[in-house]
């Protein structure tokens, strides 16, 4: 048989010849190991889930599953079928659902896979009849006949004897990544199976991964960093991943670096915001009970990186054993797959204001903004700096938007032709290209390192997750009846090294007397629907929301006026005042 070339060749050549070594672990709240595969059992299960999808071969299966090891098995079940997998997260609470709506009628899935429980919860919400009305005519390959909700543990394990070898081209759609998870218009990112195979080897490459590497991760597996850095790596260089849920991290920050210790980790990372907790939240007496003389590659991407974060993390940590060599910077997005650029720690001071008009000085001392290099492109990435009007390539040292080419850019976005030609077919002044514009602001310094500086998009990404301004104040409108309707904007401010989302909002004309009650409906819209803390919530008068002649909110406009305290305030609710009166005209 000759080399393997996709990931469920792989994984049933690893189920094969190392059948009885553990490959997975899930933890339970209390660090004790809930749930394990080795890659004999894990190969087993997924070809049961692919035998159980035959004769779907090229559809989509929406995978609403929560934090655990059954994800694994349907995840690689669907790849092993040919059939496209959707992950998302399921629905916390009724209003949560509405998503779930959205992405029925967007991925037009013959069939959904959850537990028990999950499919029990969405029945009593509706959500199963709200799947009913998105029968799967009208896509490519798609059949008469409405959605088949089937619980995982319903799944016969001994289909896997049954289980027939897809042919899987690397051009063949392998899944859709969701570029948000709550959008009122999602967009599905199209990764192929090729574009999975050239990115698993990219990331080996980059961090020097291997079968002795050990993982650890509590990042969502829905999403592209826990999927394909952590989840779908370990498969690719056949090595060890230990899981948990984001929630036991966000609960208790003290259970990622537990697990970093007892494991032996050599790899593990999250989001800025992730260290950031942990230095606020992991005591002294916690520290002094670690041993992080393990880790090889603490990554920190999927937001801003804060040279500050790093170094109080080095620092902090530092009596744990953890090698401040460790840390490793790195970009990607969803529509490259993943990973893009990466690298070991670099910062270079520059002109906060010359930075405002791209251009990229020199600077020190206070007046220095500080930027943390992303590293070099990676292998088989090319990235350009270009101007974003004109296509024309910026001189090294100079901001323009980030563009990437490469097998790991993605297919584009699922069913939107037009979309996808604009992100995904720009070509630069001098007719190179396709590339693919990521709205993301930076430059290449001379030694070919990428800095990010800024999104050229609206896209707010908070503690790793991207959230859409529009979804935001389209769920904060709908909440009361005294905000204006078209009158919302919102954008993101840093707060104690974090971006925090801010939503200001127009007041109709003639309103209540009880604002705080305004406020305190739009705060907890998005909690439910987005399940995004509002750091501030700002009432304004009529009439006053920064726009465009042709009507069209002006964000950034608004930004700079709420950090200029320049708005017209008839009330307002942060996060630190919340419950207190709200403040007068």
């Amino acid at each position: 048989m000759s080399a393997p070339r996709t990931l469920p060749d792989l994984l049933m050549a690893r189920a094969a010849e190392v059948p009885d070594a553990w490959a997975y672990r899930f933890l339970a709240e209390d660090g004790s190991v809930a749930d394990e595969r080795t890659w004999g059992e894990l190969g087993r299960r997924a070809r049961a889930v692919a035998a159980r999808l035959a004769g779907l071969e090229g559809e989509r299966a929406l995978l609403l599953l929560p934090p655990g090891l059954e994800f694994v098995d349907c995840f690689l079940g669907c790849l092993a079928a040919g059939v496209v997998a959707v992950p998302s997260y399921p629905p916390t609470s009724r209003r949560s659902v509405g998503r779930v709506t959205r992405l029925l009628a967007d991925a037009r899935p013959r069939v959904a896979l959850s537990t028990a429980m999950v499919l029990d919860r969405l029945r009593r919400w509706g959500g199963t009849e709200a799947g009913s009305e998105a029968e799967a005519g009208g896509g490519a390959g798609d059949q008469s006949g409405a959605v088949e909700w089937l619980a995982v543990e319903e799944i016969d394990p001994g289909l896997a004897d049954g289980w027939c070898r897809a042919e899987l081209a690397p051009e063949r759609l392998a899944f859709l990544q969701y570029t948000s998870g709550s959008t009122s218009a999602p967009k599905g990112v199209m990764v192929s199976h090729g574009n999975l195979w050239h990115n698993q080897e990219v990331i080996r490459r980059a961090c020097d991964h291997g079968p002795d590497s050990v993982f650890v991760s509590w990042l969502p597996l829905y999403h592209d960093l826990g999927l394909i850095g952590n989840l779908l790596q370990n498969l690719y260089v056949g090595s060890r991943c230990v899981l948990m849920s984001p929630v036991t991290f966000l609960q208790r920050p003290a259970a990622w670096l537990e697990a970093v210790s007892r494991y032996g980790a050599t790899t593990s990372g999250g989001p800025n915001f992730a260290y950031e907790l942990c230095l606020r939240r992991v005591g002294e007496a916690d520290r002094a009970a670690l041993d992080l003389s393990s880790w090889q590659v603490a990554f920190n991407g999927a937001e801003p990186v804060q040279a500050d974060t790093l170094r109080r993390f080095a620092d902090g940590f530092a009596g744990a054993g953890l090698d401040p060599g460790a840390l490793y910077p790195c970009y990607g997005l969803a529509e490259a797959t993943l990973m893009v650029s990466g690298g070991r720690v670099r910062v270079t001071g520059v002109d906060g204001e010359a930075l405002q008009r791209h251009e990229v000085r020199p600077a020190s001392g206070a007046a220095a903004r500080e930027l943390v290099s992303c590293g070099p492109p990676l292998t088989g990435q090319e990235v350009v700096i270009a101007e974003p009007d004109s296509g024309a390539p910026c001189p090294v040292g100079t901001v323009g938007e980030i563009w990437v080419g490469g097998p790991s850019v993605a297919g584009g976005y699922w069913q939107r032709p037009e979309e996808s030609r604009r992100a995904f077919g720009a070509s630069l002044a001098d007719g190179r290209g396709p590339f693919l514009r990521t709205g993301d602001l930076g430059f290449l310094d001379a030694a070919g390192e990428l800095f990010v500086t800024g999104r050229l998009k609206d896209l707010i990404i908070v503690r790793g997750r991207n959230y859409y301004p529009h979804d935001l104040e389209l769920t904060a409108l709908a909440s009361h009846a005294d905000l204006r309707a078209g009158g919302g904007a919102a954008f993101t401010v840093e707060a104690d090294g974090e971006e925090r989302p801010v939503l200001v909002h127009e007041l109709e004309r003639h309103h209540g007397d009880d604002l705080e009650a305004v406020a305190a409906a739009a705060r907890q819209a998005v909690a439910e629907e987005h399940e995004l803390q509002l750091h501030d919530v700002v009432l304004i008068r009529t009439g006053t929301l920064p726009k465009t002649t042709s009507g069209k909110v002006q964000r950034r406009a608004c930004r700079q006026l709420y950090l200029d305290g320049e708005l017209v305030v008839v009330a307002r609710s942060a996060v630190a005042a919340a419950g207190a009166a709200p403040a007068a005209e």
